[in-house]
């Protein structure tokens, strides 16, 4: 039997550590199941009942996602006064925007020093096609994305730019025609032969309005903040529907409590079915070793050592015990590779480990979980540079600077669901005349760097928390606790002076005198 001390001690560490204990022990456990069946040849059919308690935990956190955002935002932003609402909205836009500059910036400066893909010669099947999207056309696209035009649509689809190609078959041959002189047995100088090239066709390409099936997320950020920003302003007759907001809020996050349980076993079965679709790692390694060597190296530096450091610079705090309150949140995303699944747990660490002001968190973290994509700028801009070191192209500094500007545009556009960068990624090589088809080339390691970084991405969004609940300190000085003693404070003078108003009399004529105020007041 244990000592009473260390019982306690054990017990305590249980209660504060176990639920982050047993997903760590699931990503392993998921990790050596799936190295372990991938020596038995499962069928496909096998693979896809094996991994679906995985996907129902992926479902059950994008189940939360939208009412989580929507509760979060409206009565979030309707309890804030107007001028303290702009300043902590320009703060944390502003320091979204310039944290992944610089994660463009540390990227950059890794492949360049690195050099991975110099001397590598790849061997892959490349994907026929032109140019799928372009720099304007993807920038236009998260322009309508923002004001969606239905909002229901906008739960389970987003607008997306269709480049359709068109063949323009030239009518007349090329003049002059080819004369060719085949040998002949009944002529002696041979037969003459003319031969008619045909010039290949031109390509031209219509935009046609279409669809992809994400969750615009952008554009119910934006619908939420303004609804609740002018429930705010409403007043009492906004009222009820921030009521029910914070109703649907407080039940998303009972729900979560309750489902957190689940994950790590869900987590088993997701790392597990993952692996088991891997490709051979051996060959992985040979052709891109160095290329994910550079992407983590970069992930490790932003990470673990600029954001940190930006963290204790404008707080004054100790930004690793703050990151030890997240690291459920950090599993959780390593496991789903999405930042916008794992925005309730994130919600959750903030809360109840980091003890982020409420008001803030329900801004910050769905704003972040949106637009604010440093793992995804980092690796875009890593990828395109790889990608022009392989073809031996040659990039100057202007060609740089554009990489940097558009990996930055190009991941807030980006969805928080897994592998979205990939898309996104068209754009940046598109912009520096880099053949777009090499994507392919990556593909094979993508969803292992996808995971490491969402987390980074989940990171950034919670010191990004973190920072503007300093910085805005002033503005938002009571919290949930704070106003109930506030209330309090206000009640007790009050209580004071009634009690001074029935001081020397006696109790039966007191009595009476607070019954006819009672009822006067009524």
């Amino acid at each position: 039997v244990l000592p009473g001390d260390l019982r306690r001690t054990v017990t305590d560490f249980c209660k504060r550590n176990g639920l982050l204990t047993l997903s760590v022990i699931a990503v392993l456990t998921g990790c050596t199941l799936g190295f372990m069946l991938r020596g038995t040849q499962l069928s496909t059919q096998a693979k896809i009942y094996f991994s679906f308690p995985g996907e129902l935990l992926m479902r059950m956190l994008k189940m939360l996602i939208l009412p989580l955002i929507t509760s979060s935002l409206m009565s979030g932003l309707s309890s804030m006064e107007s001028k303290a609402c702009c300043r902590m909205g320009v703060l944390t836009v502003t320091y979204y925007l310039w944290t992944t500059f610089i994660a463009v910036v540390v990227g950059i400066v890794l492949v360049i020093i690195i050099k991975p893909g110099v001397g590598t010669e790849m061997e892959s099947n490349r994907l026929g096609g032109g140019p799928v999207m372009t720099s304007a056309d993807a920038l236009l696209d998260l322009i309508r994305n923002m004001v969606p035009s239905n909002l229901i649509e906008a739960t389970f689809q987003q607008y997306k730019t269709d480049l359709i190609p068109i063949l323009k078959v030239p009518t007349r041959t090329i003049q002059p025609n080819f004369v060719y002189v085949v040998p002949d047995d009944s002529d002696p100088k041979g037969r003459t032969v003319y031969l008619e090239l045909t010039p290949p066709p031109e390509v031209l390409y219509k935009t046609s309005p279409g669809s992809s099936q994400q969750m615009n997320v952008l554009g119910i950020v934006i619908f939420s903040a303004t609804m609740g920003l002018l429930l705010g302003r409403m007043g009492e007759r906004g009222a009820p529907l921030v009521n029910v907001c914070q109703c649907i809020n407080e039940c998303v996050m009972k729900i979560i409590n309750a489902a957190v349980w689940y994950f790590p076993f869900g987590i088993i079965f997701l790392v597990a079915g993952k692996i088991l679709d891997m490709q051979d790692p051996s060959t992985l390694g040979k052709k891109l070793g160095w290329y994910g060597i550079t992407v983590l190296a970069g992930l490790f530096v932003h990470g673990l050592v600029l954001l940190p450091l930006f963290y204790f610079i404008l707080t004054r705090k100790n930004p690793f015990s703050y990151i030890r309150g997240l690291l459920q949140a950090m599993v959780i995303a390593l496991a789903t590779s999405s930042s916008s699944a794992t925005l309730p747990i994130t919600m959750k660490c903030l809360l109840e480990n980091c003890h982020v002001d409420r008001q803030i968190a329900r801004f910050v973290l769905p704003v972040g979980a949106t637009i604010n994509m440093d793992g995804t700028a980092l690796y875009e801009a890593v990828a395109a540079i790889f990608i022009a070191q392989v073809n031996d192209y040659e990039l100057d500094f202007g060609q740089l600077v554009t990489i940097s500007i558009t990996a930055t545009a190009a991941s807030i556009g980006a969805a928080g669901i897994p592998q979205a960068g990939l898309v996104t990624m068209v754009i940046v090589l598109t912009s520096v005349g880099l053949p777009p088809d090499d994507i392919t080339l990556i593909v094979a390691i993508d969803w292992i760097l996808d995971r490491f970084r969402t987390m980074i991405n989940v990171l950034g969004d919670a010191l990004a928390a973190g920072i503007i609940a300093h910085l805005c300190r002033k503005d938002f000085p009571l919290s949930g606790a704070g106003k109930v003693k506030t209330e309090q404070a206000e009640y007790q003078p009050k209580q004071k002076t009634i009690l001074d108003d029935f001081a020397g009399v006696t109790p039966y004529a007191a009595l009476m005198d607070h019954r006819h105020s009672t009822e006067l007041c009524h």
